[in-house]
């Protein structure tokens, strides 16, 4: 599962589908075809035919917060659809989460979800950091934004790596499942496949 912030006022919102339509769409989806998780390397609009494959792409808020950074409140009012989201995907879960505040509350899900309390020192987000919670994965991404991938905070190779390594542990997680090899990518697609599609 990828988590992000929020739709963006300009690009999700507007096109109806998250990452899509903007520049840290852009970036996004050339490091997920890259890897193998999409189809094709660009997210255009809703019915482009783009597909993730072996992903759940989701955000922490489902709406798109003023100023671009969204209150504890609204963090609260959609946590329960990120756990609904988490619910659907059985046994061991990988999430990647893109930025600090998608990382924390993805910790929150988790922690509701397993009904199990968030580890003890906190994991603290970083690029890269890995934590694990009742059995779930969770990496820390830096956000695609323009902010980061202008700079060069992110880079391609950055985002591939931390893309490779959560794609390495859910095929660890599979493996312990006993799902075969070719069935694998089939799991999230049947449990998550209307939110990964378009």
């Amino acid at each position: 599962m990828l988590v992000g912030l929020a739709p963006a006022a300009h690009g999700g919102n507007r096109t109806g589908r998250i990452f899509t339509g903007d520049e840290s769409g852009n970036f996004l989806f050339r490091a997920l075809h890259a890897v193998g998780l999409a189809n094709r390397p660009e997210s255009i609009r809703s019915g482009d035919g783009l597909h993730l494959s072996g992903a759940l792409l989701t955000a922490a808020c489902r709406c798109a917060p003023p100023g671009n950074r969204p209150t504890p409140e609204e963090f609260r009012r959609c946590r329960g659809y990120l756990e609904r989201e988490l619910d659907l995907v059985a046994g061991r879960r990988v999430l990647l989460a893109f930025g600090a505040l998608a990382f924390e509350e993805s910790l929150r899900a988790l922690a509701s979800v397993r009904r199990a309390p968030i580890p003890s020192p906190r994991p603290r987000f970083a690029h890269g950091v890995r934590a694990v919670l009742g059995g779930d994965t969770l990496f820390g991404c830096y956000h695609p934004s323009q902010q980061n991938t202008f700079t060069g905070k992110l880079t391609q190779a950055m985002l591939r790596g931390v893309l490779r390594r959560a794609i390495a542990e859910s095929r660890r997680a599979a493996t312990s499942l006993g799902i075969p090899r070719a069935g694998r990518e089939d799991v999230v697609s049947r449990r998550g496949g209307r939110g990964v599609t378009s």
